[in-house]
């Protein structure tokens, strides 16, 4: 897996990779991250096509995301009698 971008965000840290003819996506934003697949053959303009995906909807939706995932840990957390 290598590393084929990395892209300024001020909400989380962006990775594009490039495996196995795939595009992955991470965000990471504290303990917890989200990882998309893209088959490249379906990007034709390559990285530059994937940087148009995560346009301000999607990084809205994801941030958003990432403070669900927070709240249903915490909660989990919480359940926990360890």
């Amino acid at each position: 897996m290598r590393v084929v971008a990395e892209l300024p965000h001020p909400d989380c840290k962006i990775t594009i990779f490039s495996m196995n003819q795939k595009f992955i996506i991470k965000l990471e934003k504290g303990i917890f991250e989200q990882s998309y697949k893209l088959a490249e053959l379906d990007i034709p303009e390559g990285v530059n096509g994937v940087f148009q995906i995560l346009d301000a909807e999607f990084m809205k939706t994801a941030t958003e995301r990432f403070d669900q995932m927070r709240a249903d840990f915490n909660a989990a957390y919480k359940r926990y009698d360890g």
